[in-house]
């Protein structure tokens, strides 16, 4: 006997789809019952005097009463065939309705379980119901890429401590057994690890402070050319220490404007250009330009270094996840600089994209920001 919720859903369906008819067919039979009862017969009589029949004639009795019981049976036959029309109508819709309402309280009882790869399969059971199964896959495929996003998210936190927690563990042990002293070199390891494990916790809470809307922006208009110029000033040693040339090409800036938390923003291009950085060999160039487009402008951090490949454009804004040569050549970073710089580009209604053509042809990060209304270009 199946005692399932959907049967139960169902069968509920069919009684009140089969309730929901007789009501409208019982009040039509009554109000057509009551029409021909109490309407009908003085018309009906009307015409038969006008038809020349005697009002005392015994014929003009029988007639009268021939069409009470015709109408009667009339509507009586005529109920209870639309009865049966309306029970066989319940019946077909309720069997069209019962398999794909099963399928979706079973994907949702499912889904409910963290099974995210269930997924209600389309049977063509009409427009609503199509978009019923399609809104459930829709969502049902979002809630899986967040839980794989929360896996992965929790696999690279733990392999992010892992480092430096050995390290300091290693650094305890040795100095618990004597085998290590506390010198210079020991000082500066631990204080690197430690330094790293507090640039971890702050990336962490200043995302999700990004990601939650709680970030306070102090906006002002800028000139997007002190900007750039900017950004230029604080990488500037660095790029020069690594040997990669770093250029900013102020010229279609020139004019532009745009109303931004200075500090923040600040923040995005230092991301960008260390990221642009760490994938640049020695000897390559990095450029940082702006150009108008629309409503919008936007600031390309361009670089001719190692690429991306689809996949790695795919997930390139996600928390930790940085290419392989990356972790290989400069494990300093935390793997969310590139997710707090689209927090905070989404926080001033913009937007950040990725583009690259290929491994080893380089990467362009796109920044696009709402002009001023007062941008000089105009």
């Amino acid at each position: 006997m199946n005692t399932s919720p959907g049967a139960h859903a169902s069968h509920g369906l069919a009684s009140r789809l089969l309730a929901g008819q007789s009501i409208v067919l019982v009040a039509g039979a009554l109000t057509a019952g009551l029409v021909a009862t109490i309407i009908g017969p003085p018309i009906f009589h009307d015409h038969l005097l006008q038809a020349g029949h005697p009002s005392n004639s015994p014929e003009l009795a029988h007639i009268e009463m021939a069409y009470r019981d015709a109408s009667l049976i009339s509507v009586g036959v005529g109920l209870l065939i639309s009865l049966l029309a309306a029970t066989a109508v319940t019946w077909f819709l309720t069997r069209r309705l019962r398999r794909p309402l099963d399928q979706v309280t079973h994907a949702a009882r499912e889904l409910s379980r963290g099974h995210y790869a269930t997924r209600v399969p389309l049977v063509g059971s009409g427009t609503e119901l199509e978009t019923l199964a399609t809104a459930f896959n829709t969502m049902a495929a979002r809630l899986e890429g967040v839980e794989d996003t929360r896996r992965r998210m929790l696999s690279d936190l733990a392999h992010e401590l892992r480092t430096p927690i050995a390290t300091l563990s290693a650094y305890h042990e040795g100095l618990h057994d004597g085998i290590a002293s506390l010198g210079p070199d020991s000082r500066a390891a631990l204080t690197e690890q430690t330094e790293r494990l507090t640039r971890l916790a702050d990336d962490i809470d200043e995302v999700s402070t990004a990601e939650e809307g709680r970030l306070d922006l102090d906006l002002h208009d800028h000139a997007v050319a002190d900007l750039l110029w900017a950004a230029h000033e604080g990488m500037r040693e660095r790029y020069a220490a690594q040997g990669v040339s770093l250029v900013i090409d102020p010229t279609a800036a020139a004019g532009l404007a745009v109303k931004v938390d200075r500090h923040r923003i600040g923040q995005v291009l230092t991301n960008l250009l260390t990221n642009a950085l760490r994938h640049t060999p020695p000897g390559a160039t990095v450029t940082v330009a702006a150009q108008r487009d629309g409503a919008e402008v936007g600031i390309n951090v361009t670089d001719n270094g190692e690429g991306m490949t689809p996949e790695q454009l795919e997930h390139a804004f996600e928390r930790f996840y940085r290419g392989d040569s990356a972790r290989t050549r400069d494990r300093t970073g935390s793997g969310i600089g590139l997710t707090i710089s689209k927090a905070i580009v989404d926080a001033h209604g913009g937007s950040i994209t990725a583009a690259s053509a290929g491994s080893s042809l380089g990467t362009t990060f796109i920044v696009s920001l709402p002009t001023t209304l007062n941008d000089q270009s105009r």
